[in-house]
């Protein structure tokens, strides 16, 4: 029989890290309270503090610079824009959907197995960031896009995506339901393909929010939205991490956060999205979609939003990536274990406590 949406794989490692769809996962100790078993291999004790206590970590230099302007060079091409010419930045399009016309506003590039893409996941230095911040080893990447946002007029204006008062907020948003009575946990990351400046917009987040958090809410009412927040900006300052190309900024989805507009008169703003998560070797449909969409080139079932390229698949441009012998692991195609995925797991869902209480 097939395993019911509802069940909590465990990911094999020593931590008890258990998730039914690989996104958000349910441990005994929330990752700001971790207490570190293995050694730090990027992050200083200094930087592991500071990601504990504000929700957020940039590390330099996780890919080189030239690495990042190659795939800075892609995202043009991919999307065949000429980054010397803005008016191609901006030509008109038929849209298949209004997610598709707000993805395009947002500047999502949607490609996910490239080489290029390939080559920052199974980068050492970066698997090595996110084995601090989860404190476990047997990792999977998230198979996640390009973004190329170019100031955000004509038909990239923000303008054109009718404002909402409760929900998804592109400005400030957490990635998990903050009103859950046990919180999940979640971490997400980006890549800088190119050097952030003030008016290009970018990555924004509310460090201050997430170090008082668990005080303010209890202060708040029990319908309050539970991924918007509504904070006083002055007493939670919303701020904007400098990045410089090939640097990965690592935060937790309980990090209120968002991308500003791109104010700029005809700057870019350019990121590789890229995470890690415990492995779930047990979900054997999980593991096989995500197989398939490398080997293939198909795009990824996890997240409703990938929605692949309009005009011309990558399927249809490009070759398998080569993968290394970390790369095959962080994909699921090697076990961490070194056993057959097919053996059943060692955790069960009541191991931890319902979520939903």
């Amino acid at each position: 029989m097939p395993t019911p949406d509802r069940y909590l794989h465990r990911a094999p490692s020593d931590r008890p890290y258990f998730s039914a769809d690989g996104e958000t996962y349910l441990a005994q100790t929330p990752l700001r309270e971790l207490k570190k078993s293995k050694d730090l291999r990027v992050l200083t004790e200094e930087d592991f503090d500071f990601w504990q206590t504000y929700g957020y970590i940039v590390v330099r230099e996780a890919i080189p610079a030239d690495a990042a302007k190659r795939l800075l060079d892609f995202s043009w091409e991919f999307q065949g824009l000429d980054p010397d010419r803005p008016d191609t930045w901006y030509e008109e399009r038929e849209y298949r959907s209004d997610l598709d016309r707000e993805l395009h506003i947002y500047g999502f590039v949607e490609a996910y197995h490239h080489q290029l893409i390939w080559d920052s996941r199974q980068t050492q230095r970066v698997y090595d960031a996110f084995v601090d911040v989860w404190d476990c080893e047997e990792l999977w990447v998230t198979l996640d896009r390009l973004n190329l946002n170019p100031p955000n007029i004509k038909n990239r204006d923000r303008a054109l995506i009718a404002p909402t008062d409760k929900g998804f907020d592109i400005e400030l948003h957490w990635d998990v339901d903050t009103t859950l009575g046990v919180l999940p946990q979640r971490v997400q990351g980006i890549i800088a393909l190119n050097d952030t400046q003030p008016d290009h917009g970018g990555f924004q987040c509310n460090p201050e929010l997430f170090r008082r958090f668990d005080p303010w809410r209890i202060t708040q009412p029990d319908d309050r939205d539970p991924i918007r927040p509504d904070v006083d900006r002055t007493e939670f300052p919303v701020v904007r991490p400098e990045l410089k190309a090939g640097d990965l900024l690592i935060w937790n989805g309980l990090l209120a956060h968002g991308v500003a507009r791109n104010t700029s008169a005809e700057g870019v703003r350019s990121v590789q999205y890229l995470s890690m998560m415990p492995a779930l070797e047990t979900n054997q449909a999980m593991r096989q979609s995500r197989i398939d969409s490398w080997r293939e080139l198909s795009t990824p079932d996890w997240n409703a939003t990938l929605v692949g390229d309009a005009k011309q698949h990558e399927s249809l441009r490009y070759p398998t990536a080569t993968l290394s012998d970390l790369g095959a692991k962080l994909l699921g195609l090697d076990s961490w274990s070194g056993k057959n995925s097919d053996e059943p797991e060692s955790g069960h869902a009541q191991d931890l406590p319902d979520p939903t209480h």
